[in-house]
């Protein structure tokens, strides 16, 4: 076999692996609890970091929220990456919760890269763009709706504020630290299963993000994103 052809070969070979990785495995797939404790642990993680007041401005006043507790991004040469979570809507006006709708994340990626890890990713929506993009069965990041890394550090100036500038902020953190991960191209879409045995019936999005999120399972993470709200600048 010439070296095209090993190669040729070799990328065939990643290809079916990331099918694999990518596609849902229902056997394997988290409980609604164990998403919601997952997202518990990762928002009371960040709130911790020193950089979290910028990141707690942008929850404040957002829209919505998706939390990733575990995003594993494997690779070699072609990349992949797939996680389990779930979206809630806000009225900030309010300080209203709505949901929560139980999503997952996929996408693939290009270039040099080996190796595999677990990171916490949170995507902040802050307008209705970004909204809308969540109230359907799937949404492609950077497709459908802008996306950037969120913006970090106690001293960021107003003036240089660059939260128009997309529709969502992505913050994800790694080994106990924020880390960049990238969502270009990644689609979200709605966990079906995971949303019959939170709610106990086969609702849309639409449906689900219109019930305010009052029930006894889903009250600790929002007490823990009001926490990180509370340390918000403009507080």
């Amino acid at each position: 076999m010439n070296s095209n052809n090993l190669w040729r070969a070799i990328a065939i070979l990643i290809t079916i692996t990331l099918f694999f990785f990518l596609a849902p495995t229902p056997g394997f797939s988290a409980t609604p609890q164990e998403r919601i404790d997952g997202a518990i642990r990762l928002i009371k993680k960040m709130a911790e970091q020193e950089d979290s007041p910028r990141m707690a401005d942008l929850v404040k006043d957002a829209k919505g929220i998706a939390i990733f507790p575990s995003v594993i991004k494997a690779g070699l040469i072609i990349g992949g990456q797939r996680g389990e979570g779930l979206f809630l809507k806000k009225d900030p006006s309010k300080n209203k919760w709505y949901g929560p709708n139980f999503v997952n994340i996929t996408g693939l990626s290009y270039g040099l890269q080996i190796g595999a890890q677990s990171i916490g990713l949170v995507l902040v929506v802050i307008n209705e763009d970004g909204l809308r993009g969540f109230m359907g069965d799937n949404v492609k990041l950077s497709g459908d709706l802008s996306v950037a890394a969120g913006p970090l550090g106690r001293h960021t100036e107003a003036g240089t504020d660059s939260r128009l500038e997309a529709s969502i902020y992505s913050y994800s953190i790694a080994k106990g630290l924020f880390a960049g991960l990238s969502v270009e191209g990644a689609v979200i879409d709605v966990d079906e299963n995971a949303n019959i045995a939170y709610w106990g019936a086969n609702m849309s999005p639409k449906n689900i993000l219109s019930r305010p999120a009052t029930d006894v399972r889903i009250k600790p993470l929002l007490r823990e994103i009001s926490n990180l709200e509370k340390k918000a600048k403009s507080n």
